[in-house]
């Protein structure tokens, strides 16, 4: 069997090698009087052919006295020949004359070798001491028993002397040392004993521990194992094969902990969470502890503090989780170091650093690293890396390394604080534009829910809103921009306003529609430079107007979903009008839904938030939606939480808002019609019985002002009316008071001047009510004034 089927050319034999070598004999005249077979095959010559031949037959040139002196000296002597072969070849060979006396008969013995294989085998054998005295790679030999043999010169250095070591165990060599590659038993006598037993190499295997040489500083080293076998195949031990790699990997482990910075520092877009993720980076693979110091300001989402350092009044962080994090006042004198690092802006080491009173924590650290965390040209922190495990002092690479992770974990702290003051921008638009809190009516109970799509934002496109509208109405719109973020916002934001300001003109729901939609199909055009032409497109809204008196609710929808009304016993009914198009679009008409809804029904307005995302289609989500109002007799409030909680789990796809009203019906006892013929002497009717109904609802303290109001607004409505005029009066929160006719002609404030007759009459409304307006019907108009109650 082949030892080495790998290696078959490798021969460690010297040339001159009696075994390899050519031999033959001369006597003391020069002549050939022996011939080997090792020489017929070096230079094809047969014995019959040269034997009791001149041997300066036998050379390509004729110097036959150095051939002489040569067979005649008295001590062995080496020499380059050029011999001629049999097929005319001249052989450059390395020949050595050994003089030989036996008996008196004087002979002289010649080996010889061709010289290219000669210098050959002298480099093998130069390497091979090469190997033993200068190599860097250290060479071990252990016998069967794993116990240590030999070790050349990189071994003898690391060990501080490998004769100490001779005979022991492999295990005494390195005894805190580790194996750190996985792929194979991380024990050294297992991996030993499966090389000796298998006779399976094992290569590359990285070793760290601390060399005898160096005990102080950690080393790392690429380790491979051999087995040695003798000329039968059997086993004489083992050889290991290591090479200090500490700089190359710790070059390459720096490498890969930049490449994990890059992807965990600052992915989180909180400051707190930012220090956090430094530390969690850099411990224990460059410090065995990372402290981030922050100034309140940085922390809060403010801008850092300008024109020094800032070395007083910082904050330290601590935590990984939210649960927690939490903050301890650090301050660092003049003179400290870390004030000079925040001072100069650059890295400053400490090693053996003394106990500083000024920071908390354990002070037994060998080497601290303190670094200023810089961004655009600012001072945020400083943050410190400290080693007590490890004695290694920071070196220049690991210095860089540091500069590097604090930068990174300066943008990242920097973007969160950026982040964090644009998203309390963000939310404090959002709580500006949204309503704080709906006022009550005596028309309706309402509870609502809003969910931002942008959990990090927390603002979107979504709205809602509750209008008071004269005669104790109340308007309720719902709509949506599509989009999320503080672009959406601000649309929604504006056309809010613009839904508030027309409901405030008394339009009926499909006449406020098409005036929004020729406003937003202005601010689409696009020339359009106001902001909104992108945000503008795909807004729906739904607007409702509801009359507690006659119980009847107007609604008309531009490509919003209707609502669902449940009524006072539970079910539940679903339009069957289509919405009209989105606002913008244009094109076809808004029409009006009439309901009629009794005492105690619920209405839900939403966005398709809340009855659609991505797993499941919208019919489904208005079932679910539907399913929880038939618990309507529940609390609003525990409807809103029902509805919601029967979302799918999961990120929300779009904004989810849902607004549920409950319906009340003023009573026949608050409410008061008188129709009036159109005649000027029903106006003292109309003020007396208006001072007989506010006798009966106890509010005689308004029977003056009330009488006043109602005898301008229905001498106006006689004198340009052409039918009866109506007088309607409502108890509510206030004392409504209102006059329908059949003009269409608009009532105008003036200031009267001293000589007209007349032009006083709605001055002096509005100088007694809180408020005072004209709304439009299909027969007419109605102008109607509020009186607050005392």
């Amino acid at each position: 069997m082949d030892r080495f089927p790998n290696a078959a050319n490798v021969d460690f034999h010297s040339p001159l090698d009696l075994s390899k070598a050519a031999v033959a004999v001369l006597d003391a005249e020069g002549r050939i009087s022996g011939w080997g077979s090792s020489a017929q095959h070096l230079l094809g010559h047969s014995p019959e052919d040269v034997l009791g031949q001149s041997a300066a037959r036998l050379l390509a040139a004729a110097p036959g006295q150095r051939l002489s002196a040569l067979c005649k000296a008295h001590k062995p002597r080496n020499t380059v020949l050029d011999l001629c072969c049999r097929d005319g070849r001249t052989l450059r060979a390395a020949v050595t004359f050994s003089p030989l006396a036996h008996r008196g008969v004087a002979a002289t013995v010649v080996v010889a070798a061709d010289l290219e294989a000669l210098r050959g085998w002298e480099a093998q054998l130069a390497m091979l001491q090469g190997l033993a005295t200068e190599s860097p790679v250290g060479l071990t030999i252990f016998d069967t028993d794993m116990r240590v043999v030999w070790g050349n010169i990189s071994t003898d250095l690391e060990l501080a002397g490998i004769a100490q070591y001779i005979g022991r165990p492999a295990a005494d060599l390195f005894p805190e040392g580790e194996f750190i590659s996985r792929h194979h038993p991380p024990d050294e006598d297992q991996i030993m004993e499966h090389v000796m037993t298998t006779g399976e190499p094992i290569m590359g295997m990285h070793y760290r521990g601390r060399a005898p040489a160096d005990p102080v500083r950690e080393h790392v080293w690429s380790c491979s194992y051999h087995r040695l076998v003798d000329a039968r195949g059997e086993p004489l031990g083992l050889f290991e094969e290591s090479l200090d790699i500490t700089d190359r990997y710790r070059a390459q482990e720096r490498l890969s902990l930049l490449v994990r910075a890059g992807k965990r520092i600052g992915a989180s877009l909180d400051v707190r969470r930012t220090a956090a993720e430094l530390a969690d980076v850099a411990v224990p693979q460059l410090a065995d502890e990372v402290l981030v110091d922050l100034p309140p300001a940085v922390i809060e989402g403010r801008q850092p503090p300008t024109g020094s350092a800032p070395g007083h009044s910082l904050l330290r962080m601590h935590g990984r989780t939210p649960e927690e994090f939490r903050t301890s006042p650090v301050s660092y004198p003049p003179s400290s170091l870390q004030a000079l690092s925040l001072a100069t802006s650059r890295p400053v080491v400490e090693d053996s650093p003394p106990e500083a009173a000024a920071e908390p924590g354990p002070a037994a650290s060998h080497s601290c690293l303190f670094v200023p965390l810089l961004t655009r040209d600012a001072v945020l922190g400083l943050a410190t890396f400290r080693r007590s495990s490890n004695p290694d002092p920071f070196g220049p690479e690991e210095q860089t390394l540091a500069v590097e992770l604090a930068e990174r974990a300066a943008v990242g702290i920097d973007n969160a604080r950026r982040y964090t003051s644009q998203h309390a921008a963000a939310l404090v638009l959002q709580r500006s534009l949204l309503p704080q809190h709906l006022p009550e009516q005596s028309a309706v109970d309402v509870a609502y829910r809003y969910l931002p799509a942008d959990s990090r934002v927390g603002v979107g496109g979504d709205w809602f809103d509750l209008i008071p509208l004269s005669g104790a109405r109340v308007g309720l719109t719902v709509g949506d921009v599509v989009g999320h973020g503080v672009h959406a916002a601000a649309t929604m934001g504006r056309l809010r306003a613009t839904v508030r300001t027309l409901a405030l003109l008394d339009l009926d729901p499909a006449e406020l529609l098409t005036r929004l939609d020729g406003l937003v199909a202005q601010d689409s055009e696009p020339h359009a430079d106001d902001g909104l032409s992108d945000e503008a497109l795909g807004v729906t809204c739904l607007y409702a107007i509801y009359d507690p008196v006659s119980g009847r609710c107007v609604w008309a929808s531009a490509g919003h979903p209707p609502p669902i009304v449940a009524d006072a016993s539970g079910s539940v009914a679903l339009s069957a009008l289509a919405p009209g198009p989105p606002l913008g679009l244009g094109g076809l008409p808004y029409e009006n839904v009439e309901l009629n809804l009794s005492n105690g029904s619920v209405v839900a307005l939403f966005t398709d938030g809340v009855v659609e995302d991505r797993r499941t289609d919208i019919d489904s989500g208005i079932d679910r939606l539907a399913h929880v109002l038939t618990w309507q007799r529940c609390p609003l409030e525990e409807l809103c939480d029902r509805a919601l909680s029967a979302l799918p789990p999961g990120p929300q796809a779009d904004d989810a808002t849902l607004l549920l009203v409950r319906t009340r019906r003023l009573g026949t006892d608050r409410v008061a019609d008188l129709e009036l013929p159109p005649d000027p002497a029903m106006v003292a009717h109309a003020r007396t019985v208006t001072e007989r109904q506010l006798e009966t609802w106890g509010l005689s303290e308004l029977s003056f002002t009330a009488a006043l109001v109602v005898s301008e607004l229905v001498t106006n409505g006689i004198r340009y009316a052409t039918g009866p005029v109506m007088l309607r009066l409502i108890k509510d929160r206030c004392l409504l008071c209102e006059v329908s006719d059949n003009a269409h002609t608009a009532p105008h404030l003036r200031r009267a001047r001293r000589d007209d007759e007349g032009g006083r009459g709605l001055f002096l409304v509005a100088q007694v009510s809180q408020r005072w307006g004209t709304r439009y019907t299909s027969s007419g108009k109605t102008i109607w004034a509020e009186l607050a109650v005392p």
